[in-house]
């Protein structure tokens, strides 16, 4: 969720580098900044409230140092201040930290026995201070840094500095995702890769109780028993050009635009006319998938049309729920895990769980080498390149693709008709990201309530239209399924109350136009979504979207809900890209 950069090196001032680093990653969420950066044999620490320009305002970028860190803090423990955020410091220890040590106040009150006052009300000075309290027993900071890696409870990745040893940037980390990027003469610590892609794309990753030791020129990881092991060194796909908004006003519009070639990309990668690079699911007559949020919802999707079309029951839950139930699954059952980060605390946490009881797990994410991709049985990687907006628009789109493949891959259907749809959707697509949606937003912005309604599938598609657009636009909208309106939703609905209703699937056209007029005789403002060429009085804006095979159909679908959310947030004022209160990567339970 926050943001983790860290330098240290002989050609770059690092205060630049560390700053710039930040500002790469402002898509994940914040509430403040700060930095630790070393001079004449000192730490100095600089910290904000609010937005990265004001950190920057108090910084002197003609100063040369070889080592900072860096940290955007999203607040779990304490408010938003310039006290509570990071960096932290206690003794010789400075330190940077995502994610959330769970037993902090039974540390904390050690702590505060042994003489040690804290200024903050986070875990994190209380982490800093027990990293202080342990080098002082054995003056060896590899030591207490493994130690630490065992009392510590729930999830951290750390950016280190000792001041006993400043020729040395140190990093630790558990759940939380954390790299170094590997340069000329220099080394990087990041939480994501687009905080490097300025100056490098190569990068390892560490995996839980690694510890790394990074110098100019040398990196060593640490496992957990103190042996240097060897890491990968991996390439990143993409550019620091395509992490930029390449003109647009917002990541998320851009992101949208990107559509049309995500698809292609991620069809190409796996079917060609044949299958390919899918892993042999013939054996597995179960299927669970588990996910959160935005990629909650393309498991709905997958749901229906797997049991639709390949006759296997579905059961699809929330990550932070299926984790703590009681589930049902045998040796034949496949437990698919959907995260865009690859990085999700829940959804990482039921995988764990899942391995446990020996049950096979397929993951379908975005970035490579992840912690989810790395400890599934299978991965299915998604092809939406580096997408910075917090509401997601072109994974999501990426993840249905990759559902409408499997059900495909699952029926063997390689048919002339679904090539030829497959080869139609990026025009398709292109033209519909194209069309201007505002004069429906304009019609909505002002209203506190709106309403989405269907049936079948579009019911799927309706959830995500309607978290698309409260999460960006701060506005409070609902998905229904249409038939439930009767059973007590319809008594919200008064004069004027936008309510979006979508049908793609003809056979549930009469069904949900009942249900739309019931809306409409009670007032509401309809807008219509559908396939269908039907025209009537029981709308007042109608959206047609292109039929196509019901496989795609949700791909195409979308576009105009994305479109929608993006245009009532902007005449709202909102901060599109970084929605208050949200981040990019839960990596927090």
């Amino acid at each position: 969720m926050c943001g983790i950069t860290g330098y240290i090196g002989k050609n770059k001032k690092a205060i630049d580098v560390v700053i710039n680093g930040l500002e790469s990653l402002e898509y994940r969420g914040y509430d403040s900044a700060g930095i630790a950066y070393v001079l004449d044999n000192k730490v100095n620490i600089v910290k904000e409230q609010g937005k990265i320009i004001n950190l920057k305002s108090k910084l002197d970028f003609s100063i040369q140092s070889n080592l900072a860190i860096g940290h955007t803090r999203w607040a779990t423990h304490g408010e938003p201040n310039q006290i509570n955020s990071h960096p932290h410091s206690q003794g010789k220890f400075t330190i940077v930290h995502n994610g959330i040590i769970e037993n902090y106040l039974e540390l904390k009150q050690e702590l505060l026995e042994n003489g040690y006052k804290f200024k903050s009300s986070t875990d994190t000075e209380v982490a800093c201070a027990y990293m202080d309290f342990l080098y002082n027993k054995n003056k060896n900071i590899l030591l207490t840094l493994n130690e630490v890696s065992k009392i510590f409870r729930g999830s951290y990745a750390f950016g280190i500095i000792c001041s006993d040893d400043l020729n040395n940037l140190y990093a630790l980390r558990k759940t939380s995702p954390l790299i170094i990027a590997n340069g000329n003469g220099e080394n990087y610590i990041a939480s994501d890769v687009p905080a490097i892609l300025r100056y490098t794309n190569k990068y390892m990753l560490l995996d839980d109780m690694e510890i790394a030791k990074i110098s100019n020129d040398k990196v060593e990881v640490y496992n957990k028993d103190l042996k240097v092991i060897k890491k990968d060194i991996l390439e990143f796909e993409g550019s620091f050009e395509s992490s930029m908004k390449g003109g647009y006003e917002h990541f998320m519009l851009k992101e949208i635009h990107e559509e049309p070639t995500v698809f292609k990309n991620t069809i190409n990668a796996y079917f060609d006319g044949d299958f390919k690079n899918i892993p042999d699911l013939s054996k597995y007559n179960n299927i669970h998938i588990v996910a959160c949020g935005s990629a909650y919802h393309t498991g709905l999707i997958g749901k229906y049309l797997i049991e639709k079309y390949a006759n296997i029951p579905v059961y699809v839950e929330v990550a932070s729920e299926y984790r703590y139930k009681h589930n049902f699954y045998d040796k034949n059952t496949l437990v698919i895990l959907v995260s865009q980060s690859g990085e999700t605390a829940d959804t990482l946490a039921s995988l764990r769980m899942v391995k446990e009881e020996g049950i096979d797990t397929l993951s379908i994410v975005n970035v490579v080498g992840s912690s989810i991709a790395r400890e599934s049985k299978y991965v299915i990687y998604t092809k939406a390149g580096c997408e910075i907006a917090v509401a997601t628009t072109k994974a999501y789109l990426a993840q249905i693709t990759i559902f409408a493949l499997l059900t495909m891959y699952l029926t063997n259907n390689k048919s002339e008709e679904i090539l030829n749809e497959i080869n139609n959707i990026p025009s398709i697509l292109e033209e519909n990201v194209n069309i201007d949606y505002n004069y429906i937003a304009n019609e909505i912005y002002q209203n506190q309530n709106i309403f989405f309604i269907g049936r079948g599938i579009d019911y799927a598609i309706c959830m995500e239209g309607s978290l698309k657009l409260k999460e960006i636009s701060y506005i409070n909208s609902v998905a229904y399924q249409a038939g439930e309106l009767k059973h007590g939703t319809i008594s919200l609905i008064e004069k004027n109350t936008p309510v979006i209703a979508i049908c793609t699937d003809e056979s549930l056209l009469e069904k949900t136009i009942s249900n739309i007029k019931e809306v409409k005789a009670r007032g509401a403002k309809v807008i219509f979504i559908t396939t269908s060429d039907i025209v009537g009085d029981f709308y007042d804006f109608k959206i047609s979207v292109s039929k196509v095979n019901e496989l795609l159909q949700p791909i195409t679908t979308i576009v105009p809900l994305q479109l929608i959310a993006y245009n009532v947030a902007k005449l709202n004022g909102c901060d599109i890209d970084k929605p208050r209160n949200l981040a990019k990567s839960v990596t927090v339970e």
